[in-house]
């Protein structure tokens, strides 16, 4: 079967936020980043609108450059909790289509939709479903390059922006990258680009058939380059835990719509995660809730409480409510997920004051944890909850 990977970049992401929310900014070149002092700031673009780039202004760039070339531009200072807002229900919109999401940052990530695209309609019809249901959840556009490999995907992404859909077959995989320039190539730096340009190598055509004395002096980099110029790429989709969190997942014999099973096994789900917490010396504020429906499609569902925890009782709790609010309609369930995010050290006091249920928590579950660290996990488990997860 070919893969099929997905690469998503939003468009000017930053900036397309903020003319959102403020409709007086749309057509304007706006900028994102430190503020600009007249020309003697000395940040730099964190990035910038398409209307700002056509006066040269570029990510990365110092701030004074960018007053210099646009100086009649607007000039914002970032704003991340907004922008992580709108990232999060990009990520959750993505695991609608697929379980395999890869985060790479804040406004792009890798998607294999190989097992899932039947689905939706198909590979390129996933894709235009994704770039719909991203528009639908935030307003906002982004770019897709479709291909069977991350760095052709990531490649093809970039071509057609903004609002752009890009896909490449793997029968005519080579055939896309042998004109493109090799700067193109996804780990190939500018020093090693300035070195095979002396050599004569230009485009990924040129490295794919480059000889030992054009790759000399270059170590193992070499050959792994002239690979991904062939367009061998088995880099594989994998979340990356962009949180730190602990969590666990079971996954049922058969989909189930069974109220008390489902109940029973978050509940099972949520002493698990709590003792794998304590065990850890951890407490976190997000806890959230996997949810795979038969058909394979995923979800995810997320509250984040206004002090940290480690309380089996305040995760089973969250994660009920969770699930509660989410309307799977008639499809029955295939796999639950609780996993709590946010982390810090357990011992952190985040208030003044202990609540005196929190001390009645504490005393119960070492309790809990002194009978099964003498008899064995399977000694003690909650009323409602399965034995094993």
């Amino acid at each position: 079967m070919e893969r099929r990977i997905v690469h998503v970049d939003m468009d000017a992401f930053f900036a397309a936020i903020e003319q959102r929310d403020n409709p007086s900014l749309a057509g304007k070149p706006v900028i994102i980043g430190a503020d600009p002092k007249g020309g003697r700031g000395r940040g730099v673009v964190s990035t910038c609108s398409y209307e700002a780039r056509k006066f040269g202004v570029r990510s990365a760039m110092p701030i004074s450059e960018a007053w210099r070339r646009c100086p009649r531009g607007v000039f914002l200072p970032p704003d991340f909790h907004k922008y992580e807002e709108a990232s999060g229900k990009i990520r959750e919109a993505f695991f609608e289509f697929t379980p395999d999401v890869e985060q790479v940052s804040i406004d792009e990530a890798f998607l294999d939709i190989t097992r899932s695209a039947h689905l939706f309609g198909g590979p390129t019809e996933t894709c235009r479903r994704i770039k719909a249901r991203v528009r639908a959840v935030t307003g906002l556009s982004c770019s897709v390059g479709l291909a069977p490999t991350k760095m052709a995907a990531k490649i093809a992404s970039d071509l057609e922006k903004p609002d752009g859909l890009v896909e490449v077959r793997e029968a005519g995989l080579r055939a896309f990258l042998a004109p493109l320039d090799i700067s193109r190539l996804w780990g190939l730096g500018p020093k090693t680009a300035a070195l095979l340009r002396e050599r004569g190598v230009n485009t990924v055509g040129e490295l794919a058939a480059a000889g030992p004395e054009q790759l000399r002096g270059m170590g193992s980099q070499g050959p792994a380059l002239r690979a991904l110029a062939l367009g061998e790429d088995p880099r594989e989709v994998i979340e990356d835990g962009e949180t730190k969190s602990v969590g666990n997942e079971t996954t049922f014999d058969t989909d189930t719509g069974d109220a008390r099973e489902i109940k029973g096994s978050l509940l099972a789900l949520a002493d698990k995660v709590s003792s794998r917490l304590r065990e850890a010396g951890l407490k976190g504020r997000t806890v959230t809730l996997k949810l795979r429906l038969e058909g394979f499609e995923t979800y995810t569902r997320a509250h984040t409480l206004s002090l940290s925890t480690n309380y089996t009782d305040v995760i089973a709790a969250e994660a009920l409510a969770l699930y509660s609010a989410f309307d799977r309609g008639r499809r029955r369930v295939r796999l639950l997920g609780v996993k709590v995010s946010g982390l810090m050290p357990a011992g952190e006091r985040e208030s003044l004051f202990e609540d005196e249920q929190d001390g009645r928590r504490e005393k119960a579950h070492k309790a809990i944890e002194g009978i099964r660290e003498k008899f064995g996990r399977s000694s003690i488990y909650r009323a409602g909850g399965k034995k094993e997860i």
